[in-house]
């Protein structure tokens, strides 16, 4: 039915190609090919449009009927790779294992692709498989995942960093036409101990490949790099996209196709040093790419790339360019070395120190690292007073601000 391609995917090298700007479809001719990034989905041409994720149930010979998952990737001039995930894609049913190469090219509006038992037409919104011997055995739907921590507004005690209005916070921080920031930029501030949110964008570059695809980084405390590629339909390696560079890979790929917006939340726990400047404990982290946890509460060991030497100094986190417009928004962070805000809780008379923000003393462990910015509850004795009936019900805020519940708990702030 199909023509056959080799279905092999060649490993793809490492080229250091600098791609200093976006360019549109008409002067990517004009250009090195594989310097051409595009930032606009209306610019990026007909192959852009039959790249992707399905997935959908197929039949099978041999066992059930079984769920599948596709990623389709553009590798420019109408020549495509794809990978068939067993169970679904990843993050959402694959079974870790498994995995078929296909390759192909379009024809007109669809993609023929084959790798064995496979051939599967794709076209816009959905794909076709096929057994090698012609027989259709099922149809997947195109879908457009989107990270579940897109947009999240920054909580309570988080600082907001980025969110499109000015670059105030950043050393030589620049901003797109968009209203995004730019790679090349630092915070001016530096943190230990924190959460950061980051959303990221891709520029689609379907003629480069590995180190030259995409390529950005979030360096925390300027030491350890979280990679940011396009990595999408990839292995998933040290050295791309969620990976601690060249240091551990993600436990899963969950690259989304470039010109998606994506997130980065991590959990991070500075190194520890003594008084002479040993390092007593390695620094820690968890990340979550585009919602799934790809780092579980890891130890990382030493510094990575270019990285600056450990130390017990707070140093900032940089926003890497590496020649390819990746973009960023939705910026903030959560500092848990914060001083606490503490006040008093008193019910039924008895009184309770509550504190909110910052390191409230509890202790962190797996990827909950939420006990440094939580609330923790200890008897305040008599500092509360004892006339309730003058004070009414609510509490005092950080402007010392009461705010009035008329009935249920008093608050007032812990001197």
């Amino acid at each position: 039915m199909f023509s056959r391609f080799s279905y092999c995917l060649a490993t793809l090298t490492a080229l250091m190609v600098v791609s200093p700007f976006s360019v549109s479809a008409q002067d990517a001719k004009k250009t090195d090919k594989k310097k051409t990034a595009y930032t606009s989905i209306k610019d990026a041409g007909p192959d852009f449009a039959l790249q992707g994720e399905f997935t959908g149930m197929i039949q099978s010979a041999l066992i059930a009927d079984q769920q599948i998952g596709l990623r389709v990737i553009s590798l420019g001039d109408g020549r495509f790779s794809a990978i068939e995930y067993p169970g679904g894609l990843p993050g959402e049913g694959w079974v870790g294992y498994g995995e078929i190469a296909l390759s192909g090219e379009r024809n007109g509006s669809s993609v023929q692709l084959a790798g064995y038992p496979y051939e599967i037409s794709v076209n816009k919104g959905f794909a076709t498989v096929y057994f090698s011997n012609g027989r259709s055995v099922g149809e997947l739907k195109q879908v457009y995942r989107e990270s579940n921590s897109l947009g999240a507004a920054a909580p309570k005690c988080a600082e907001v960093l980025f969110d499109g209005t000015d670059t105030k916070k950043f050393k030589n921080g620049r901003m797109d036409e968009e209203g995004n920031l730019m790679v090349g930029t630092q915070l001016l501030n530096s943190y230990k101990n924190y959460k950061l949110h980051v959303e990221f964008r891709l520029p689609y570059m379907p003629y480069a490949s590995g180190q030259a695809r995409a390529n950005s980084g979030v360096y925390l405390n300027s030491r350890y790099e979280i990679q940011i590629l396009d990595s999408y339909g990839l292995e998933g390696a040290d050295n791309e996209c969620g990976a601690l560079y060249r240091l551990r890979k993600p436990d899963v790929n969950m690259c989304f196709p470039p010109l998606s917006w994506q997130s980065y939340d991590i959990e991070f726990r500075a190194a520890k040093f003594d008084e002479a400047g040993n390092k007593t404990n390695n620094a820690r982290i968890c990340v979550w790419h585009n919602g799934v946890l790809i780092h579980d509460n890891v130890e990382i060991e030493r510094k990575t790339g270019g990285g600056a030497q450990e130390g017990p100094d707070a140093l900032p986190i940089k926003f890497q360019n590496h020649g390819n417009p990746v973009a960023f928004r939705n910026i903030w962070i959560l500092d848990h070395d914060q001083p606490p805000t503490c006040y008093c809780c008193c019910h039924k008379r008895k009184c309770y120190q509550v504190c909110e923000c910052g390191d409230t003393g509890a202790d962190s462990t797996g990827c909950g690292m939420d006990g440094n910015s939580g609330e923790t509850g200890s008897s305040c004795g008599d500092d509360c007073g004892s006339d309730f009936s003058r004070r009414g019900y609510g509490y005092y805020d950080n402007h010392s601000v009461f705010h009035d519940f008329n009935k249920g708990n008093y608050y007032r702030r812990y001197k």
